[in-house]
């Protein structure tokens, strides 16, 4: 694909402020092998920490798979 005449600025902005940021904030999860996901601040207020995510992940995925079963033997 030609990019050419793309008038792209490489430079940061001014109003880009990464003053606050963290460096390597998710480094030691990315480098255990563990999938790092980043909840929509909705969905956060309902999740406090990982344990309640899984939590609520296991039981969404009990109850998926005993539809999937339940739909095979009917």
């Amino acid at each position: 694909m030609n990019q050419q005449g793309n008038d792209t600025n490489d430079e940061l902005q001014p109003e880009y402020d990464f003053s606050a940021g963290t460096r390597g904030k998710h480094h030691a999860s990315y480098q255990a092998a563990t999938n790092v996901v980043l909840l929509d601040p909705d969905v956060a207020e309902f999740f406090h920490d990982s344990a309640s995510v899984n939590q609520a992940l296991r039981v969404l995925a009990r109850i998926a798979l005993e539809q999937t079963h339940s739909s095979r033997s009917a």
